[in-house]
């Protein structure tokens, strides 16, 4: 019958945990498993994993390149042939309306307009920045292209 003061666990499941350092008879006397003397040899040794020994790190030894300017503007990009098989409901384009069609990801972001493909409606675009191409285009198509 099963009660509290005979539960067992599973034959084979639970193995006792080595006891280091109990003399030289025991088989892990004297050294208990850490071998002669080191860093990994004392009580509480750790060494960080980029830790190489004392020689000078890979991370010191190659040279620094490159620059990331924290002022860069990163345009979402549409171009205005995608606008060409859109039904727009004859509303302005604006960075919320591109991003109910799904042509960007973030109406915060600053949007431009490419020249790629081509524009029959007249559509006023309201976004950051155009590209030459895209203004002729826009403005061919009796549209207008107005900058935020």
């Amino acid at each position: 019958m099963l009660k509290m003061n005979n539960l067992k666990p599973a034959p084979g499941s639970h193995r006792e945990t080595k006891r280091l350092g109990r003399g030289t008879a025991s088989g892990q006397g004297k050294t208990g498993g850490h071998g002669s003397n080191g860093d990994k040899a004392r009580s509480g040794a750790y060494q960080k994993f980029y830790f190489e020994g004392g020689q000078t790190p890979l991370t010191r030894r190659i040279p620094k390149v490159g620059f990331h300017s924290p002022f860069k503007k990163e345009y979402q990009i549409v171009n205005v042939g995608a606008l060409e098989d859109v039904d727009l409901g004859g509303t302005d384009v604006t960075a919320e309306t591109l991003r109910k069609l799904g042509l960007i990801h973030e109406a915060g972001k600053p949007v431009k307009i490419l020249g790629t493909g081509e524009l029959t409606k007249a559509l006023v675009f309201r976004v950051n920045a155009y590209s030459k191409s895209a203004k002729d285009k826009i403005e061919k198509a009796k549209g207008k292209a107005e900058v935020v």
